[in-house]
């Protein structure tokens, strides 16, 4: 099952996606794709909906963030070998973690806005884990049982803000619209395996980024179970699983992100996010 949330900014109404890639109307059945609807029952209920019964939303709207009301966005950092080696960074030992302020969150298609100074934007394509229950100390044969679904996210990154300006890496993860989730929230369900997905980016039709879950060095059960050790794991969660290499900041010479670019990325089965580069400043999406 596909769930989204769609409208303007501030108005996004809950849907679904039926099987022909139709997105039907949900409003009529639940207030919003929240954390009451994210657990295992509330999920349940939704998937005894016949699709077909849904009114049928015509057009393009908007794709707005799939979950309501993120509560904390957790990110795990050189969490694949190659990417960790493109930065001159050794593997960890354990899951390195941090966190973006959901005020960068975003919609799948909204326009990146490149911040004020920012002369190294960057882009990094992810698996994203939403959760559905609350979550502590659950150990790692349990620790899916505990996540709702997935969502393609571009972790986008200001590498002089991240690594030049001092302190820890929040300053360069957390500028407005450096958070694009979705297109949809896919339900755990239609992922049997979330260590055999391949995910992609380009920048302006070149492809920069070309991975597979299967390389990650902790996978998504571990971080689920590792995470929950330090922090309580709420539903409407979501944790940033890392990115492969490919990133701007590992090629030689580096390179950034600028005005009138066009950031294109995708993970098989989750859907495609398609963002325009802007100049600072901007109006958001």
């Amino acid at each position: 099952m596909k769930l989204c949330r769609y409208g303007q900014p501030g108005a996004e109404k809950p849907g679904l996606i039926d099987r022909d890639g139709g997105l039907r109307d949900l409003s009529g059945v639940i207030d919003d794709i929240s954390a009451g609807v994210l657990g295992r029952d509330g999920l349940r209920r939704l998937m005894a909906i016949d699709p077909s019964t849904l009114p049928r939303v015509e057009g393009a709207p908007r794709y707005g963030v799939p979950v309501a009301q993120v509560g904390k966005m957790i990110c795990v950092g050189m969490n694949y070998a190659d990417h960790a080696a493109e930065t001159n960074a050794p593997v960890p030992e354990q899951p390195v973690l941090f966190m973006k302020a959901t005020s960068a969150i975003g919609g799948a298609n909204d326009a990146v806005v490149i911040p004020r100074g920012s002369v190294k934007t960057d882009w990094e394509v992810e698996l994203g884990v939403i959760i559905g229950e609350v979550t502590r100390y659950v150990d790692v044969n349990e620790a899916l049982d505990h996540v709702a679904g997935y969502a393609v996210i571009n972790d986008l990154s200001e590498r002089e803000f991240q690594l030049e300006h001092g302190g820890q890496w929040v300053k360069g993860k957390s500028c407005d619209t450096f958070g694009p989730i979705g297109p949809w929230l896919v339900t755990k369900d239609e992922v049997p395996d979330p260590q055999k997905l391949a995910l992609w980016l380009e920048v302006n039709g070149h492809r920069y980024q070309n991975g597979n879950t299967r390389t990650m060095v902790f996978g998504v059960a571990q971080l689920v179970s590792y995470i929950s050790r330090y922090m309580t794991l709420m539903p409407g969660d979501v944790i940033s699983t890392g990115t492969p290499a490919g990133v701007g900041l590992g090629l030689h010479p580096p390179t950034y992100l600028k005005p009138g670019d066009v950031i294109e990325l995708g993970i098989e089965g989750l859907g495609r996010q398609r963002q325009d580069v802007l100049a600072y400043p901007a109006t958001r999406a």
